[in-house]
């Protein structure tokens, strides 16, 4: 098996906040194809990376390469034009309001007098809805996102990401507070934008969630890398949990008891 291609490279990315250095040279590489599980305790620089892989924040040091070119400076619109969106835990909807309308907010389709174009979001909203899974016969594009479960809001979210026309989807904790049946449904929409050839990156606090969901992970500990290892170099999630318990507890994990990488992609 060969190494997938990386759509964005991290390298060494150090960002502080006054004397506070929250990213202590940080090197996180995305990959397309595939499926990022990112963990780390409370305060481990979790949602410094990912505002940072958003754009939110412009490193004070390293290098963001996208597709093999440095780009400089980094802001939400680079990281837009990148292909890379993040849905945040509220997830940004308007819960009175239509799907349709949730996804197109903001970036209607209209026609050259500037007049919305309303059976094209229809069709197209339904044509997005569709391509990542959502299934119920029950909910159509014009229904209300207040009426939607947890796990079908972040299906919507979901849609409105690869409508910007998204390769890497960011989903900060999108399984917090869901049921076992939501989650279920969370992870049909991640695997249906996986098969699509796109990539997520998943954060999460619940470890067994990230291991049934995740390709690979990486695990950032007080503002620094601490592990990262592909799934089939781990025994289970039970070892990817020890690792973890051991970061906690001495402030080091044994890698040593991964698997060889040349055997877990062969």
């Amino acid at each position: 098996m060969t190494a997938k291609q990386p759509i964005v490279e991290m390298r060494n990315i150090v960002k502080r906040f006054g004397s506070v250095e929250a990213l202590s040279g940080v090197s996180m590489t995305v990959r397309k194809g595939e499926v990022l599980g990112l963990l780390g305790d409370n305060g481990a620089g979790k949602s410094t990376l990912v505002k940072t892989l958003a754009g939110v924040h412009d490193p004070d040091q390293g290098d963001i390469i996208v597709r093999g070119q440095k780009v400089s400076p980094w802001t939400p619109m680079a990281a837009r034009d990148a292909g890379i969106e993040t849905v945040f835990q509220d997830r940004a909807l308007a819960p009175q309001h239509s799907i349709v309308t949730n996804i197109f907010m903001g970036r209607e389709i209209t026609n050259g007098l500037g007049l919305l174009k309303v059976q094209e979001q229809i069709d197209e909203a339904n044509r997005l809805m569709r391509e990542i899974g959502f299934t119920s016969k029950v909910f159509n594009p014009e229904s209300t996102v207040g009426h939607l479960s947890g796990g079908e809001r972040q299906g919507v979210a979901i849609a409105r990401a690869l409508y910007n026309k998204a390769d890497v989807i960011v989903l900060d904790e999108p399984t917090t507070a869901l049921s076992l049946t939501e989650t279920q449904k969370v992870f049909r929409f991640v695997e249906a934008v996986k098969d699509s050839g796109r990539t997520v990156v998943f954060i999460g606090h619940n470890i067994y969630h990230v291991w049934d969901i995740a390709d690979r992970f990486f695990v950032i500990d007080r503002g620094r890398t601490a592990f990262e290892g592909e799934k089939a170099q781990f025994t289970g999630a039970d070892h990817l949990i020890q690792l973890m318990h051991q970061l906690a507890e001495t402030g080091k994990a044994d890698t040593t008891s991964l698997r060889p990488v040349v055997d877990a992609v062969a």
